[in-house]
């Protein structure tokens, strides 16, 4: 009797569970609000002017006023980049800067510029970078005109995923990214559970679909994922050449 009624109650939670299916296979109809639901609601922002200004829940890395939220890779001092304006600009052979706080899951937004007078070519060329968790770069470069390998052209994720399409403006003229990132998950242990996901829209043109990433991306051999923090910086490289950045904002996602 316990088996039969156990027996009963599955196939009853079966039944309930597959009657949107079965409802529309067999045209039963339902009432409206079977299919509604008002929980969790989502929580109320102020959007951004345009695309490129920030919500009210982003948090500004960089909006022209100083670099309070950056320290420089080598020793954790003041970034000495230089700032005119709202620009800030690469001060080359100082080093990369990074994000004092720490990032996983994200949407991030910033726009970048190579230098009006061209010098040098392929990756020579107003090359720097955006590195997610200081692990995972999406390439930034001056793709105008200049032959290089295609997996480090600009909006690549440098060494693994060519950009869908180039859509990089001439030298000296505003580029944006769009990205929204999410971060690689490890069981306790250090296996990957899920690898690391990239979307990339480059001056509004999806170039990057829900990327997975084999690993972090580098410049020489294979890919291989292995723990780390859940959380970890952001970084702008120093690639010795005086690419420029402006409006830099990020939000959580998680």
């Amino acid at each position: 009797m316990r088996i039969s009624l156990k027996l009963s109650l599955l196939a009853g939670t079966l039944i309930i569970a597959s009657l949107p299916a079965f409802a529309q296979e067999k045209n039963i109809d339902l009432p409206p609000e079977a299919t509604e639901f008002y929980e969790p609601v989502p929580p109320k922002i102020q959007a951004g002017e345009s695309t490129t200004t920030a919500p009210s829940d982003a948090i500004i890395l960089f909006d022209g006023s100083d670099l309070s939220a950056f320290v420089n890779e080598k020793d954790g001092s003041e970034p000495t980049w230089n700032i005119e304006g709202d620009v800030l600009t690469v001060k080359p052979g100082t080093g990369g800067i990074k994000t004092k706080e720490n990032f996983g899951d994200m949407q991030l937004h910033l726009e970048w510029r190579s230098p009006s007078e061209v010098k040098g070519d392929g990756q020579g060329r107003g090359n720097s970078g955006v590195i997610i968790m200081e692990k995972y770069e999406v390439q930034i470069l001056d793709s105008y005109e200049n032959e290089t390998y295609t997996n480090g052209q600009a909006a690549s994720i440098y060494k693994q995923s060519p950009p869908l399409v180039n859509a990089t403006k001439a030298p000296g003229k505003w580029n944006s990214y769009d990205i929204i990132f999410t971060a690689p998950r490890f069981n306790e242990n250090g296996m990957l559970l899920r690898p690391a996901k990239l979307t990339v829209l480059h001056n509004g043109v999806l170039v990057q679909n829900n990327y997975e990433l084999r690993g972090p991306t580098e410049y020489i051999g294979i890919p291989n994922y292995t723990k780390h923090d859940e959380k970890l910086p952001i970084h702008l490289q120093d690639h010795g050449n005086p690419v420029s950045f402006r409006n830099i904002w990020v939000r959580e996602l998680n």
